[in-house]
């Protein structure tokens, strides 16, 4: 309020039951007259309308079967098909990547002498109209006008407009009584002041101009509340949709409004709620973890929670009283902060396994007893992680299961036992089975490999990213599996640093590498499974594919969040950061550096003998690497690249992983170094894992990191477009 952000605000605290703290500061409005702001001050709440009021509505008519998420939004509103056909969902709506604009200031585009009754049909039908700003699903842009449309799909459904169907089935049931659109006199009274318009002060009218075209229900905006009333429905949401004796969510719903649902690198979201996009740090703050969720009001209001603990901040401000330039961002995050290091005083911050595993496909094969491999005499591609939830391994689940026999084994890089840092050799398994190395003499299986064999089985944990060898080894197996005319197994697995994130430049030429095979983002966010259909039908490889789903794994989750016992992929890959790690200083690998493979830390260092250390350390932690820190160290590598030479260089702290950028990283690294030692790093070697000429020539020439990554953007947007139909998660 001293530096003049926001006239006033009232801040609520609670955890459970229990309300922690709640008071009010400054005042209301202060013109044209002053009036004191207190704790039971209304609010314009503006965009929490998206999560408190529309969202949950559209959630109870799921549970009643009136709609379900993947219903196009044309079944509700005929008019939608027009741009959208059958290809925009609730979902889409819901998530904000439906590819609808973001806003339209209905007031000035059709004035204020429109009938009330025909505002929102023709708000609704110049919507329908609107071009696309992107193609459904491809992106995350926040919008406006996919609320104002959800809300119209509320009252197709029940013949009741929206803040009559939400007074009686959301805010009457919860005792919320200060709660709802176009408030009274009375309440008018107690309403903090918005925007001083030339004709006066408004108060207790939406500030937000299209729900004040749509008669103050806007389905984006137009809820006032307090903050009282929104501690009980945080209360109820926090406690699994109940509070007291009403229930107005089932506990499966409010899980799945909080858990990510869109599948949109940078916009996270949930159903109502923001996990993780641009608009995250503000209420978020600094300190609640991943797995927290809230939003945002443009009039100055906010609400984050952590489900885990059940504790939630409530701020509530009236910054557009002085004006739109105002800003609270700050004081948004000071709170979180404060919130976060007291309220929460006693939560480990811990990933532990959820009380339902992830199932692989070796599990759910295990557990329909083999059914689809019976009778089958199998080709079996696969390594040390081909191993179920129990830690047992697929050979001898198979050697043991009925009316399977085994022929052969195919191994990848690293061979069987994973262990082989090298050229892998075929060799005899100790059962007397062949094992033949897709790793040396050959890359792909022959036919005298596949000869007598009647499937092949690939199962075989990846990293997610696109120069790990395994997938393209998968890929080369399905051609010849085409060629020999049998079926091709893929038991899935998730991918371990999350299906949501997609990063970095398309693969720009075919080099034919192993590690350099895939034309798809070095960061790409899809299973094997995935990645087998995706190479299918792009490459018309024609392969009868069966891919056997992973059961109860959802597309953000990581891999600590599986309950899956790890097993380290490959000899250097040991843990959860180095594999998020991976993408970064795995780039530059191929350049004349060492990642600190032959040491305790691979993935985790980077350096050279001409590397200074310090000076490198002080140059990326001034420049700000996103989620990054780095230390000076000295360290010697055994293998690999400068065996036995002292190396100077760094060692990487990771900081919040849903934030990182490790691709961006990457480029900001070897920019650091091409800029420091110009004469030493050679920065072209990294074409093959960057995957990008285009980029390599701009590290070289010093552009800016954000026009570097930028320009891989399109690419991003026409792989994800393509990459939906082969989605199996969601």
């Amino acid at each position: 309020m001293d530096d003049g952000q926001t006239p006033g605000a009232v801040a609520l605290v609670g955890r459970g039951d229990d309300v922690l703290f709640h008071a009010a500061f400054g005042d209301r409005m202060v013109a044209p007259e002053r009036r004191p702001m207190l704790p039971d001050t209304v609010f314009d709440l503006a965009s929490l309308t998206k999560p408190v009021c529309t969202a949950t509505c559209v959630m109870q008519l799921l549970e009643q079967g009136k709609l379900v998420l993947a219903d196009p939004v044309s079944r509700f509103i005929p008019g939608f098909a027009r741009h959208y056909g059958d290809t925009a969902t609730i979902r889409h709506l819901l998530t904000h990547s439906s590819g609808l604009q973001a806003y339209r200031n209905f007031l000035d585009t059709m004035g204020t002498d429109v009938a009330p009754e025909q505002r929102r049909p023709l708000a609704i039908q110049d919507i329908c109209a609107m071009e696309p700003a992107y193609p459904t699903g491809s992106r995350f842009m926040y919008t406006c006008l996919g609320y104002i449309v959800l809300a119209s799909v509320v009252e197709a459904i029940t013949g009741e407009p929206l803040d009559e169907y939400a007074r009686k089935h959301v805010f009457e049931p919860l005792g919320m009584t200060e709660t709802g659109f176009n408030p009274g006199p009375e309440l008018v009274e107690r309403c903090a002041a918005t925007e001083q318009l030339p004709d006066g002060v408004l108060l207790g009218v939406v500030h937000d101009e299209a729900a004040r075209f749509l008669n103050g229900v806007g389905g984006n905006a137009g809820l006032f509340s307090t903050a009282s009333d929104l501690s009980r429905f945080m209360r109820a949401i926090l406690n699994q949709g109940e509070w007291r004796d009403a229930r107005v969510l089932s506990p499966l719903s409010t899980a799945l409004m909080m858990s990510a649902q869109s599948q949109i690198p940078d916009g996270v979201r949930g159903l109502g709620w923001d996990v993780s996009s641009p608009h995250t740090p503000g209420p978020r703050g600094d300190l609640f973890p991943p797995g927290t969720i809230g939003h945002t009001g443009y009039t100055g209001t906010s609400i984050w929670a952590d489900p885990a603990s059940r504790t939630y901040a409530i701020l509530l401000t009236n910054r557009v009283h002085l004006g739109r330039d105002k800003d609270v961002g700050r004081l948004r995050r000071q709170v979180a902060n404060i919130v976060a290091s007291h309220a929460v005083p006693s939560r480990r911050f811990i990933m532990v396994a959820p009380a339902n595993p992830v199932r692989t496909g070796l599990d759910e094969l295990r557990y329909s007893r083999f059914e689809a491999i019976r009778g089958m005499k199998l080709g079996l591609v696969c390594n040390h992680t081909s191993i179920d939830g129990s830690r047992k391994h697929l050979l001898d689940l198979l050697l043991s299961a009925p009316d399977v026999e085994i022929g052969a084994i195919l191994s990848p890089e690293h061979g069987f036992a994973g262990l082989l840092d090298e050229l892998v050799p075929s060799e005899t398994h100790e059962t007397g089975l062949p094992i033949h190395s897709l790793y040396g003499e050959h890359q792909s299986p022959t036919p005298e490999m596949l000869e007598g064999l009647d499937a092949l089985v690939y199962d075989i944990a990846d990293i997610g990213v696109r120069f790990y060898t395994y997938t393209t080894t998968m890929t080369l197996c399905m051609k010849a599996a085409a060629q020999a005319q049998i079926p091709f197994f893929v038991l899935d697995r998730p991918n371990p640093i999350n299906g949501t994130d997609v990063e970095g430049p398309v693969l720009d030429k075919p080099f034919g590498l192993l590690s350099a095979w895939h034309p798809i983002p070095l960061r790409h966010g899809l299973t094997s499974g995935e990645l087998a259909l995706w190479s299918n039908g792009e490459y018309e490889i024609g392969c009868d594919l069966r891919v056997v789903n992973c059961a109860g794994w959802r597309r953000y989750q990581w891999f600590d969040q599986t309950g899956l016992p790890w097993v380290n992929p490959s000899p250097n890959m040991r843990n959860l950061k180095q594999a998020i790690l991976y993408p970064a200083t795995g780039t530059l690998e191929a350049t004349n550096i060492s990642v600190g493979r032959g040491t305790d830390t691979p993935f985790e260092v980077l350096g050279a003998p001409w590397i200074d250390g310090s000076k490198l350390a002080r140059r990326l932690n001034s420049e700000g690497v996103d989620e990054l820190t780095f230390t000076p160290i000295e360290f010697t590598p055994n293998t690999r690249e400068f065996v036995g030479e002292q190396c100077g260089g760094v060692y990487i702290m990771l900081g919040d992983r849903t934030r990182f950028k490790p691709v961006r990283a990457a480029v900001q690294i070897a920019r650091a170094l091409r800029e420091l030692w110009p004469e030493s790093f050679n920065y072209r070697k990294l074409t093959h894992l960057l995957g990008s000429d285009p980029a390599v020539d701009a590290v070289g020439e010093l552009q800016p990191v954000d026009a570097i990554v930028n320009a891989w953007e399109p690419e991003i947007e026409e792989f994800l477009k393509r990459r939906g139909q082969y989605l199996l998660y969601g």
